[in-house]
């Protein structure tokens, strides 16, 4: 049997992005397989200070993953700082890493040009993330594409340890959930809370009503030919729908 093992930052509630593209793709694939999900706190560090904000955002997490289905009996479910031995591990693996691979990431990338307010964690955080995945030999990784580079890190620094101290570890491979790949925010742009775009389904019915309807659509006319592939809302219906709900939903949309 296969281990699959996934994981989301404590850097707030989660969202629907996270809900769609991480939390419930990786339940049911936990149903066939070895699975362990964890908490990521530790990565939370490279961008929250606060102590007391960081411990709500523990509880909120580990509440969402409950509530749509985990089973933790079947599941092991973790928080990341309670083990040690992944900045053991990250250490070890930091010290075979080539510094140009951590200069190409794309979260360092995105960020150098503003280098002042860039910390050594933001930098090694690949690292820490092949560190979480490698400890427990996990074969599966459920992430979405925008995580595909630091899997790619993630095997080649495996397969590094394994040249020069012998067979250790298994090479990991990723799952894509290709509906991740298609989650906007109510502007358009990927859903993140960092764009402060979110959906937050646990607010009252009142403050979701009003987040729903700041989504982002065009003015064409109601009788003019619209294009699904341009709406927010259909985007959002897509991966929220089966396959026979979102074709339905097409065809009266282009009419």
């Amino acid at each position: 049997m296969l281990t699959i093992l996934t994981g989301i930052k404590a850097t707030g509630r989660p969202h629907l992005g996270n809900i769609i593209g991480v939390i419930k793709h990786a339940i049911k694939l936990s149903k066939n397989n070895n699975s362990l999900f964890f908490i990521a706190d530790l990565h939370s560090l490279t961008t929250i200070k606060k102590i007391n904000y960081s411990q709500n955002n523990i509880f909120e997490i580990a509440a969402t993953w409950l509530s749509f289905g985990l089973n933790d009996n079947k599941t092991i479910f973790y928080r990341q700082s309670k083990i040690p031995e992944v900045c053991e591990l990250s250490w070890y693996l930091n010290c075979l890493t080539p510094y140009p691979m951590l200069k190409n990431a794309h979260a360092f990338k995105k960020e150098k040009e503003k280098l002042f307010k860039i910390n050594i964690g933001l930098f090694t955080y690949p690292i820490l993330m092949a560190s979480d995945i490698l400890l427990y030999n996990a074969n599966i990784i459920p992430i979405g594409k925008d995580q595909l580079q630091h899997l790619e890190i993630t095997q080649s620094v495996a397969k590094t340890f394994n040249k020069v101290y012998g067979k250790t570890f298994n090479i990991p491979i990723s799952k894509l959930n290709k509906k991740k790949e298609i989650i906007p925010g109510i502007d358009g742009k990927k859903m993140s809370k960092s764009y402060d775009n979110t959906i937050d389904i646990f607010l009252s019915k009142k403050l979701l009503k009003k987040q729903i309807m700041n989504i982002k659509t065009n003015s064409i006319p109601i009788l003019k030919t619209k294009n699904p592939n341009e709406c927010n809302v259909f985007k959002l219906h897509k991966a929220l729908s089966d396959k026979k709900k979102s074709n339905i939903m097409h065809k009266r949309y282009i009419k």
